[in-house]
């Protein structure tokens, strides 16, 4: 019940008025609907077309009276023209009325995903280290979308419920007796008819773990699927997704048979119901014709609207997992929040002067051991100058460069900017400061200059070829049909790996960057484009801070700090030529080791 009334809030905090003007206007559809049906048999007994003795229906007799005096030639279109105009006017209501309420669940769901894929865009990237991708996908796509059509069903129940009441209303004003004597039969029913909720809610988590798995595996196989069909696993591959789509099959059916035995019972018990109530008030309420028929015509149009209201609740119980797995990922975002501001166009890149340093920085990503994946580091980074991060695998590089952009924080110590605290406040400042090329690139499946001016959207083609000269790409990409407008396919797939890396320096510089961090960035291209590379990386030495993650130390020689790593702890700092003459040193064993290898 306390997701449901979070939901509710959710609803009203989006809707506001509007979700009440729809409740009363459900309500006079509903009054409309009971006057229609009160109107048609009494008018007519009473004006002598047919005489159903209702003339001591309580209300209805006196009521209608004035009408025993008119001619049955004129009573008779009156009557009908009337009945006609009431349930012309209830329909064009229920149309204005569906018509808001889409526009309610529609408005709805696309105000959930924007707070959702809000929330995850500000949230940090320790968020992102413990959670599956494929997770975060299925959430913001089909979960959503459950969660959201349970602002229908919702809006159905609040519409079923206040039809039966109104209806009820009025059935008791005709025959209060046999009014709650059916009501006592409905309320037994609904009472029995409570495990299929339970139910429900049962397979509702069943399809949220079972569309959880499913994504992630079919993700998981499009990402590999070069290594799937290199290593011929598709057999195995095809035996997992026929054995997930045929637990999903048996689900559905499962759901499926549930809401139709629910409404099975429903109408068997309305027709036994209806068969029994009549008998009973012929017998034993002594019920006139007319109070019966009308009770009759409001019951058999109000049972179906019983049904609904359990359908509605069935519907809700379904969907409730994926609202509640929609929240929880919302409350993660909110405690994961690295930074609190909503717009941050008015922010300008931080220009850093003295450096960036690291005074007794200590760093773990899993808080209940003990080792740190840094451990007491202290490091000076001069502005203007390329600094080189080596050491073997593990030995922490990665980690710290995250630390130094913020993506993660340190449990102990701090990283300065300057003189000033890295904090919240001034994060959104130094990203946008940093370009960041990664080890693995990664390209949007669009046209290279969409992915070039991703960064610089009012870009010139001048600035474009610019940045490809500077990376070394602007030959290959001249030589492309399109040139700039070509497609590169998903992650860049139609291009080899050291033209994908290219295209993403050129990125990077395109952004004219204070801080220019490399991550292994020159690791798939040749030695004469390395080289290229490293002529063009001199020439920003003085410009911009250059930072460099470095397994081939022959990407290195200019740095003009080099820092090795081992074991979370920096082991030695100095020049290229200083290291490599100290010859029992982690550098001069791991370059002793490349030049070993190169031979």
């Amino acid at each position: 019940m306390q997701h449901i009334l979070y939901f509710l809030k959710q609803i009203h905090a989006y809707s506001g008025k509007i979700l009440y003007i729809n409740m009363f206007a459900m309500m006079g559809i509903s009054l409309l609907e009971g006057v229609g049906i009160l109107l048609l048999v009494p008018m007519i007994s009473i004006s002598g077309i047919v005489d159903l003795g209702t003339g001591a229906i309580p209300i209805v007799g006196n009521l209608f009276s004035f009408l025993e005096g008119i001619p049955s030639s004129i009573a008779l279109p009156s009557i009908l023209a009337v009945y006609v105009l009431i349930v012309i006017s209830q329909n064009v209501m229920n149309r204005q009325i569906s018509v808001k309420n889409t526009i309610i669940q529609q408005g709805f769901l696309r105000h959930v995903r924007i707070e959702t894929y809000s929330s995850l865009l500000r949230s940090n990237w320790d968020f992102y280290i413990k959670k599956r991708k494929s997770d975060l996908i299925n959430l913001l796509t089909s979960e959503i979308a459950r969660a959201s059509a349970g602002t229908n069903s919702f809006l159905q129940f609040v519409a079923s419920l206040v039809f039966t009441v109104i209806q009820i209303g009025l059935a008791f004003v005709l025959s209060p007796n046999i009014t709650v004597f059916v009501l006592l039969c409905g309320l037994m029913l609904i009472f029995f008819n409570r495990k299929f909720l339970a139910r429900s809610l049962e397979l509702g988590n069943k399809n949220y773990e079972l569309g959880r798995n499913y994504l992630a595996g079919i993700t998981d196989q499009m990402n590999g699927i070069k290594d799937i069909k290199s290593n011929t696993l598709e057999e195995s591959r095809l035996d997992w997704f026929s054995s997930i789509t045929k637990r999903i099959q048996t689900e559905q059916v499962e759901y499926t048979k549930l809401r139709s035995t629910s409404q099975l019972y429903y109408k068997v018990a309305s027709a036994i119901l209806i068969a029994g109530f009549i008998f009973i008030a012929i017998n034993m309420f002594s019920a006139q014709a007319g109070q019966l028929m009308l009770v009759i015509v409001i019951f058999s149009r109000l049972w179906p609207r019983v049904a609904g209201i359990q359908a509605s609740l069935e519907q809700i119980a379904t969907m409730l997992p994926a609202f509640k797995a929609v929240k929880a990922l919302q409350q993660e975002c909110r405690v994961s929040q690295e930074f609190t501001s909503k717009s941050d166009k008015s922010i300008k890149p931080l220009e850093i002067k003295k450096g960036i340093f690291c005074e007794n920085i200590s760093f773990k990503y899993n808080q209940d051991t003990e080792k740190y994946a840094l451990n007491n580091v202290n490091l000076s980074i001069p502005s203007n100058q390329m600094t080189a991060f080596v050491g073997k695998s593990g030995a922490g590089k990665s980690t710290l460069i995250d630390l130094l952009m913020g993506l993660n924080q340190p449990q102990k110590g701090r990283v300065l900017i300057d003189d000033a605290l890295l904090t919240s406040d001034n994060l959104v400042a130094l990203r946008k400061s940093i370009s960041y090329v990664a080890q693995e690139p990664f390209l949007f499946n669009t046209s290279i200059k969409e992915n070039l001016t991703l960064v610089v959207p009012d870009a010139t083609e001048e600035q474009l070829w610019s940045a490809l000269e500077f990376s070394s790409a602007a030959e290959f990409v001249s030589k492309l049909p399109d040139g700039l407008d070509s497609l590169i396919g998903d992650r860049g797939v139609k291009l080899s790996g050291g033209e994908r890396q290219r295209l993403v320096l050129a990125r990077a510089i395109l952004r004219s960057p204070s801080i220019l961090v490399l991550d292994e960035a020159t690791s798939a291209l040749d030695t004469d484009n390395e080289a290229k590379i490293q002529e063009a990386l001199e020439r920003l030495k003085g410009k911009m801070t250059i930072i460099v993650i470095a397994h081939r130390l022959s990407t290195i020689r200019n740095a003009d700090q080099v820092v090795v790593l081992d074991q979370g702890e920096i082991i030695q700092t100095g020049e290229f030529a200083q290291l490599a003459n100290e010859k029992r040193s982690m550098f001069s064993h791991l370059l002793r080791n490349q030049m070993e290898a190169t031979n």
